[in-house]
């Protein structure tokens, strides 16, 4: 496959994994469906997960990946001197979306191993799992957070869903800039496959 398709089937790959990273991080602000999370987090009761409001999923694995992929895009289209440039600029566009990847995979494995804020056993708000990554293996234990309901399952979906997401971006953002050295010394050979 030549270096301007590949370019081509790596945006297309990566439009939908940014999509997802930022529906994600958006569903985290809202536990049980519910705003008031969000309004109590603003007058400075800690209501909020603090690594949800870090966006690593809107910031990181969304606008960093998706600004690259709309050009990763647009460098596998026919251009002058086989589009040699573009594929150059990939390159370095590639490498903010790793960034992102990074920075979005970063997060969401601090607030997988850290665990949800939530009202412990009806009495406080806290985090019952901070620096204990082992309730991950012990549902049971879950169960300590009666407030906002089911918010462990919530979390370790949502943050489960954003780092494989940002694991796979970081994967196709590293493959693009591989992809976008060769395009740059050998061509895109888009010209070649018309004629």
């Amino acid at each position: 496959m030549c270096t301007g398709k590949c370019a081509k089937c790596i945006a297309v790959v990566l439009y939908p994994l940014a999509l997802a990273s930022i529906i994600c991080n958006i569903l985290l602000f809202f536990p049980d469906w519910d705003s008031k999370y969000v309004e109590a987090d603003e007058e400075g009761k800690e209501r909020l997960t603090p690594e949800v409001k870090y966006m690593g999923g809107l910031l990181g694995g969304g606008i960093m990946v998706l600004i690259p992929a709309i050009h990763i895009h647009l460098t596998g289209k026919q251009g002058c001197c086989a589009n040699r440039c573009g594929m150059f600029l990939s390159i370095g566009f590639a490498a903010v979306g790793v960034a992102g990847a990074v920075y979005s995979m970063s997060v969401a494995a601090v607030g997988l191993s850290k665990g949800p804020v939530c009202k412990i056993a009806g009495i406080y708000w806290g985090r019952p799992f901070d620096n204990n990554g082992t309730y991950l293996s012990d549902p049971d234990s879950w169960k300590i957070c009666v407030e906002p309901a089911g918010v462990v399952e919530f979390n370790v979906a949502l943050f489960s869903i954003l780092l494989a997401v940002a694991c796979l971006e970081l994967a196709l953002c590293g493959f693009q800039m591989v992809n976008g050295l060769f395009g740059c010394i050998c061509g895109t050979c888009n010209g070649k496959e018309s004629s």
